[in-house]
């Protein structure tokens, strides 16, 4: 079980300031351009954004999550997908900027009830890195304050043991103990901080 990350609802608005225009510098490139996630390009990328904010949003207001199509694969990345997903991330935003969304236990939809605050974490960690994806995808630079990288820090290695068993993240990439706290962030999720597109 992933353990519960602290209530850190203050970064969630900060954690997702930058993607608005990470994701307009990539409007223009190819959809089959190179991400730092192993065999994802930018539309599996574009594409897995666009089906879990709206069920991440969905899930911090205690609603029922109503996926955007029937499973991930079916989500199509048309040419207004940068307005798209902007869209569910203010939703994303109001719902887990809330402090009471990371209190008490949660549903994703299935019958298992989860920590909220490991959620919450979740939502946090998931901004900095794909953040940080679609602008390493993009060729341009991307930074947040020091307290979102070091909640992101948190949460990242709160769930990463179990995210590697579930195969979501690869081994932890090796950094030095000195490393800046992103590419600290970057490497225990299993991404190389020096990938460049």
């Amino acid at each position: 079980m992933i353990s519960a990350a602290p209530v850190t609802a203050h970064l969630i608005s900060a954690a997702a300031a930058p993607h608005d225009a990470i994701a307009d510098a990539l409007a223009d490139r190819p959809l089959d351009a190179p991400t730092p996630c192993a065999e994802w390009d930018v539309r599996a990328l574009v594409r897995h954004l666009l089906y879990w904010t709206p069920v991440l949003a969905a899930t911090g207001r205690r609603a029922v999550p109503a996926p955007p199509a029937p499973d991930e694969s079916a989500v199509v990345v048309g040419d207004g997908w940068p307005a798209a997903l902007a869209a569910s991330r203010v939703d994303l935003v109001a719902a887990w900027g809330d402090p009471d969304a990371w209190t008490g236990t949660i549903s994703m939809g299935g019958p298992e009830e989860l920590p909220a605050s490991m959620i919450g974490g979740m939502v946090l960690g998931e901004l900095v890195l794909h953040g940080w994806d679609l602008a390493r995808s993009a060729g341009v630079e991307i930074s947040w304050p020091d307290e979102v990288l070091d909640g992101a820090l948190t949460a990242v290695g709160a769930m990463a043991e179990q995210g590697r068993g579930m195969g979501v993240f690869a081994d932890a990439v090796p950094v030095p103990d000195d490393a800046p706290t992103l590419d600290r962030v970057v490497a225990l999720s299993g991404r190389d901080p020096r990938w460049t597109a």
